[in-house]
């Protein structure tokens, strides 16, 4: 079978450049999962780009599914981009190797449109403890596999206020990312405030 993580981070080069830093963090009773990290400059100053590499070794599995597929499957990756200089940002490379180990832990699917929660801020001071996942196919591009296979997806984060994130709960996915369109929020500050959700 093939291995599926040097043609992942083959893929993340080309998008993002090479990584200036990465971290590997092993949970017990998973594999490992690394988090690289790409600066990137922007019109309005320097962005950091963190990217996971792990998570889409194996096929995420529906946990109502008595026997996993080995082969068949969504696979993932998990990409945040912040806003560098505003706060020690650095201290995310943990809660997101922890997000991109659910499927392995939990056995849940990561998909467009959900909530992940860390239950702790993202990083020190960091105003925000859960993440919206939103559409691939952006930033980096999916990797398409050998069939069987399903290609891998990079999967961009968005952090969200606990404002935000009760808001959607309620009112869906689509309706926040609708709401911070209007309101030109920049999704990469790292101490921006709620959205306007009156």
């Amino acid at each position: 079978m093939v291995d599926v993580l040097p043609l992942v981070e083959a893929r993340l080069h080309t998008a993002l450049g090479e990584p200036d830093a990465r971290a590997a963090v092993t949970f017990l009773g998973t594999d490992r999962i690394e988090v690289l990290r790409f600066q990137d400059r922007d019109r309005e100053g320097a962005v950091v780009r963190y990217a996971t590499l792990g998570m889409s070794a194996h096929p995420m599995t529906d946990p109502t599914t008595v026997l996993a597929d080995p082969v068949r499957g969504p696979r993932a990756e998990l990409v945040l981009s912040v806003r560098a200089g505003l706060a020690d940002i650095d201290k995310v490379l943990r809660p997101l190797a922890v997000l991109a180990a659910s499927p392995q832990v939990e056995g849940v699917v990561v998909a467009p449109g959900a909530s992940l929660d860390v239950g702790e801020p993202l990083w020190p001071g960091a105003p925000f403890g859960s993440v919206l996942v939103a559409e691939p196919g952006g930033l980096v591009e999916d990797l398409e596999l050998d069939a069987p296979m399903d290609p891998v997806r990079f999967l961009p984060l968005l952090p969200m206020t606990p404002n935000e994130a009760a808001w959607k709960r309620v009112h869906g996915a689509q309706a926040l990312q609708e709401r911070w369109l209007t309101y030109g929020t920049d999704l990469r500050d790292a101490a921006r405030g709620s959205v306007p959700l009156g």
